[in-house]
């Protein structure tokens, strides 16, 4: 029987952002006010989807090439 693999999630919490980039608690919420990297809250929360972060990472290559 095939195994199927576990879905990823549409949206990261802050520590997984900081975790996935290696980047300070405050560096990710400085990306978040200058509109580098996009988030949303859902009640207290602040979520990141997963396509924001491939998108930051995608343009910091662009820029460094």
């Amino acid at each position: 029987m095939p195994s199927v693999a576990p879905a990823l999630p549409e949206a990261l919490t802050v520590p997984e952002v900081m975790h996935a980039l290696r980047l300070s608690r405050s560096k990710v919420y400085d990306l978040f006010r200058s509109k580098q990297l996009e988030s949303f809250t859902a009640g207290r929360a602040r979520r990141v989807p997963v396509t924001a972060v491939r998108q930051y990472m995608q343009d910091r290559l662009e820029e460094a090439a």
